[in-house]
């Protein structure tokens, strides 16, 4: 068996995509292993990214030119007064097209295309080739934005074009994919409901990682180390955690003394929230570090771990975080919408608070850390969701199933 995958970011550290594409590939090569990995990796600059580790058979790198020419700046900024449509997307597609045209689709039993970022140009660079007809292409969060749930701006001329381009592609390709059942059933219903949405949830394969780099970590300071890492976008409130965390420690002096609230923020709010909880001697607020520092830290040193989703009622993501959080069989506090992927994974309420409701985040929190002191037991909050043999029959069933008819 000959295996394409097509991708966007296998990037080690600084995004989640990197961190879940690798691990797909991890995954993949178990469940094969005696297919020929083939991966085709595009990308806007050079960097490392440990490919060395990847079990694939070959890896074919594409560096895609952003910056345009003058004239084309020119040329563009008329065009798109006129015509709505940019010039420049165009530059940009053409030259995945270009790359991906090349590949001789027809040597691959399975074509995987993954998207990353905002744009989506591995998938829309499909658009018009043969190769589309065996692509099974996975969508990581909503396209355009605008269908994004956390998302606040209008929609635009521009959102209705690539819309209209993906929904060709969508139509054409054989197979789609999401990471949750909710966004799978939001986007076939936003595409027409003509093309079944199928759920690959996200994966984590240790394996595909050098993890051996642990100088950065921090060494707990109390029995209980309450651990989150990560960003602080898409609607994610970080103070209502930390103010119900404050209500805790001011009136239970066990809470106080016993435990610590770590938090490792890749964001802009970093200076602003030290100088606003520079008081409590508990609270640590912290850069992020790389990837191997982090997952160590978390496995290693954190007692709870807190995964944050947006303060809105719905949201269709699945966090690309939530594998990692549930290879470590540690107690988690989930702060959740209302509506959520990860309240249909999480197998028990005690591991859930509303991300808006700083009271039960408060109640929930409580519980766990007076738990976590008394037990000290594994967690296994997520099940087997996430594991190899759910991975195995979710692909088996996307591959082996008869064309969707509506």
């Amino acid at each position: 068996m000959k295996i394409l995958i097509i991708v966007q970011d296998l990037r080690v550290s600084g995004t989640s995509e990197g961190i879940v594409s690798r691990s797909f590939i991890g995954k993949l090569s178990h469940l094969y292993p005696n297919a020929v990995l083939d991966v085709h990796y595009f990308m806007y600059y050079k960097h490392e990214y440990d490919k060395e580790i990847l079990p694939v058979n070959s890896i074919t790198e594409y560096l895609i030119k952003r910056k345009p020419s003058f004239l084309l700046k020119i040329t563009n900024a008329i065009y798109r007064r006129v015509f709505t449509k940019s010039l420049y997307k165009l530059f940009l597609l053409n030259q995945y097209k270009k790359a991906i045209s090349k590949i001789n689709a027809d040597a691959y039993d399975l074509v995987f295309v993954r998207s990353a970022g905002l744009e989506y140009e591995t998938i829309l660079g499909l658009e018009g080739l043969p190769i589309l007809s065996k692509a099974i292409i996975n969508f990581h969060d909503p396209f355009p934005l605008f269908f994004d749930s956390s998302g606040t701006g209008p929609l635009t001329e521009k959102d209705l074009i690539d819309f209209k381009s993906m929904y060709s592609v969508v139509q054409k390709a054989f197979r789609c994919t999401t990471p949750s059942h909710l966004l799978s059933k939001d986007l076939q219903l936003i595409y027409g409901n003509q093309k079944k949405f199928y759920t690959l949830p996200h994966q984590y394969d240790k394996h595909v990682f050098d993890l051996s780099k642990v100088t950065q970590v921090r060494k707990k300071q109390k029995p209980i180390s309450i651990s989150y890492h990560g960003g602080l976008q898409f609607g994610r409130n970080i103070d209502i955690l930390i103010d119900a965390y404050i209500s805790l420690i001011r009136k239970n002096k066990l809470i106080l003394e016993q435990s610590e609230l770590v938090l490792r923020l890749k964001s802009s709010e970093n200076n602003r929230l030290k100088e606003k909880y520079k008081v409590f001697d508990t609270i640590h607020i912290l850069d992020s570090l790389d990837f191997s520092n982090s997952a160590n830290e978390q496995k290693e040193e954190a007692d709870i771990i807190v995964l944050i989703e947006s303060v809105l009622d719905y949201s269709n993501i699945l966090l690309g975080k939530a594998p990692l959080v549930a290879s470590l069989d540690k107690p988690v506090l989930a702060l959740l919408p209302k509506v959520c992927e990860l309240r249909t994974i999480i197998n028990d309420d005690k591991y859930m608070a509303t991300s808006n409701d700083q009271n039960d985040i408060a109640i929930k929190l409580e519980a766990l850390i007076i738990t976590t002191l008394d037990k000290k037991e594994i967690s296994a909050a997520f099940g087997n969701y996430f594991s190899d043999v759910q991975f195995n029959d979710n692909i088996d069933f996307i591959i082996n199933l008869e064309p969707f008819k509506n």
